[in-house]
């Protein structure tokens, strides 16, 4: 077997991605003011967009995983459609609409922080929604029943479903809070990618990519790894910690 040669010119793999990673280290502990702008920015957002999913899509995915009306059959389904919604195709539908000329032109949205709220916010809801649903669903119908049958009514009755699924849909927090952070298509194509505006980690990380600046992709990328691993620890602590807590004290 004739040995594997490495063409000339072209750097060994394994020491490019270690200098990328010394480069990247180097800018993360001296470009910290430009990076901090940029975390900013993700976590609001993350945050916001979360959380208005959560207003919104918790009591909707609640109804729809308690319903017994007709046609919850397809919402449900239509909800379960929106888990895979192309991020792209989101943007580019937004960015349409917010056109000066076009129905939403008239609140100035498009390339602005305002729009990537909206954009993120769209992308939130239905994950939200089909993952509560299908937590509301794993409740025990018996449960329900006994609430039933002792005169609950829909709004005690949604309580506790709540309750019970809270584990699956701190779950679905988690799955949105993890899109808000690394979502980048939708985001690009509403906000523009404007630095010191609308510019998130993940499409910053592009950025630096797409113009050839690997290093500084690597180190936003590696924040941004960090970043996910901090929150989603802080929430699954959430969801299993209260259950954990509570067996050490039965026990």
């Amino acid at each position: 077997m004739q040995p594997v040669v490495q063409p000339v010119g072209q750097p060994d793999p394994v020491t490019f991605f270690g200098q990328g990673l010394q480069q990247a280290w180097d800018l993360l502990l001296h470009n910290n003011a430009a990076l901090l702008q940029v975390l900013v920015v993700t976590l609001k957002v993350a945050g916001l967009s979360t959380a208005i999913a959560v207003v919104v899509g918790v009591p909707a995915g609640v109804v729809l995983g308690l319903g017994r009306f007709r046609g919850v059959g397809v919402l449900r389904v239509l909800a379960n459609v929106g888990l895979g919604l192309p991020p792209v195709v989101v943007g580019v539908t937004l960015a349409l609409l917010m056109f000066p000329a076009a129905p939403l032109g008239r609140f100035h949205l498009i390339f602005t922080l305002r729009g990537v709220y909206v954009a993120q916010t769209v992308l939130a809801v239905p994950i939200i929604i089909a993952l509560t649903s299908s937590a509301v669903r794993d409740v025990p119908r018996s449960l329900l029943d006994q609430a039933r049958a002792y005169g609950a009514s829909r709004r005690a009755l949604g309580a506790l479903a709540t309750r019970e699924a809270r584990v699956g849909i701190l779950a679905a927090v988690i799955a949105a809070v993890g899109s808000g952070l690394s979502e980048v298509g939708a985001v690009v194509l509403v906000g523009g990618n404007i630095e010191g505006v609308d510019q998130t980690l993940a499409s910053a990380a592009l950025e630096r990519v797409n113009a050839g600046d690997f290093a500084g992709g690597l180190a936003i990328g590696i924040l941004l790894l960090a970043l996910i691993l901090v929150i989603t620890a802080a929430l699954t602590w959430l969801q299993f910690g209260n259950r954990q807590e509570a067996r050490v004290k039965a026990s």
